[in-house]
């Protein structure tokens, strides 16, 4: 193989790629990302056997060929190699060893067979639709902070995506919890989704896919199958094996009931509860919340720091209420509300609460209570 190529398409092309390799790996080859050089074209692919990532390039060719080498080295040699030079890589004719050029810059950089490289097309894809970028980081963003990190419960480390409804008012989905707070997001259901089967994409897939379309306007092509799904846009394709399990019923978690409704500026209240939480040195750092008619107060109590308290002005008729929650997990949620004004739905000190945007009907919030 013999290829010049622009070392900013080629850095960039490794940034979205090297990221899938894991730092820590038992099978050498999975260390390793596949260069491919055909018809003027370069295809990267970095893989760790559940997730694929690959990505083509503009590039000059000398002579086709294809190797793997080092794809955390070779993405760090060619981000530091001078700007506005070409990158030329060439095999050597020396089994195992492939030369990278830049200006008066040489490396020699160790290489292991294509023929080890592992088969990443996977089974066939029967269904696939589009959707908008923006809508699908709105769906990532306002979702992926309730996936579980806990391993025991492993149908809870994705998000669950799947179809709601019939005709004009079906929606597409998506639903991540921890058992400690539940984000629920809705979109309207975009043409070709119809009957598609729920899937629960996984958290490391959820964190590169992320990442790979915050840099795209283009419409987003989804495929999948009942135990993969593909993510295609511009010259990106990232494709991932789906969580093996059923998720939870998390409707019946979703308080149906919560009559008190309390509303209150949510920059205020995020403000307040992160200084008011501080006092508190554990990693819970629970705050309580006493609402009563037209303010709320929210407090925190550390036995060897002291305690905090600050009153906000509210929106609220109803009962007194008082109860506790992981400040974390509303700062969280908080974050995601994407009006000037957040909406507590309230029961008691011992039921779910529901929080939303009073103007944004598309997504829903559920935080646990706690005792403090």
């Amino acid at each position: 193989m013999h290829i010049r190529i622009d070392r900013v398409a080629l850095a960039k092309g490794l940034a979205h790629t090297q990221n899938v390799v894991e730092r820590r790996n038992t099978i050498p080859i999975l260390n390793n990302v596949l260069l491919e050089a055909a018809n003027g074209v370069l295809l990267l692919t970095a893989t760790d056997m559940d997730l694929t990532v690959q990505e083509s390039l503009d590039c000059t060719i000398v002579q086709d060929g294809s190797l793997t080498v080092p794809a955390h080295m070779f993405y760090d040699i060619v981000r530091k190699l001078p700007d506005g030079q070409d990158v030329e890589i060439k095999s050597n004719g020396e089994i195992g060893r492939v030369v990278v050029l830049a200006g008066k810059a040489e490396f020699t950089l160790g290489t292991l067979p294509r023929e080890d490289f592992p088969n990443v097309q996977g089974d066939s894809l029967p269904q696939h639709f589009f959707l908008g970028s923006e809508a699908l980081r709105a769906l990532i963003d306002r979702t992926r902070f309730a996936i579980s990190t806990e391993e025991t419960r492993y149908y809870l480390n994705g998000i669950f995506m799947h179809t709601v409804g019939e005709g004009a008012t079906a929606t597409l989905r998506g639903v991540a919890t921890d058992g400690h707070r539940l984000a629920r997001v809705e979109l309207n259901q975009p043409q070709g989704a119809e009957g598609m089967p729920g899937v629960i994409i996984p958290r490391k897939t959820v964190g590169e896919l992320r990442k790979l379309i915050d840099e795209t306007t283009s419409d987003i092509k989804i495929e999948l199958s009942e135990s993969s799904i593909q993510f295609s846009f511009d010259r990106v394709r990232l494709r991932s094996r789906l969580i093996d399990g059923t998720y939870p019923d998390y409707e019946g978690v979703i308080p149906a009931n919560n009559q008190h409704l309390l509303r209150l500026d949510k920059t205020l209240f995020a403000a307040s509860v992160d200084r008011v939480s501080t006092i508190s040195a554990d990693k819970i750092r629970a705050i309580k919340m006493a609402v009563q008619p037209g303010s709320v107060s929210v407090s925190s109590t550390a036995q060897d720091t002291g305690t905090a308290m600050e009153e906000l002005e509210a929106d609220f008729q109803g009962p007194d209420v008082k109860v506790g929650f992981n400040a974390r997990y509303l700062l969280d949620i908080a974050a995601q509300l994407e009006g000037e004004v957040a909406e507590f739905a309230l029961d008691g000190p011992n039921t779910p609460t529901l929080i939303r945007d009073p103007d944004d009907q598309s997504a829903l919030f559920v935080i646990m209570p706690m005792r403090v």
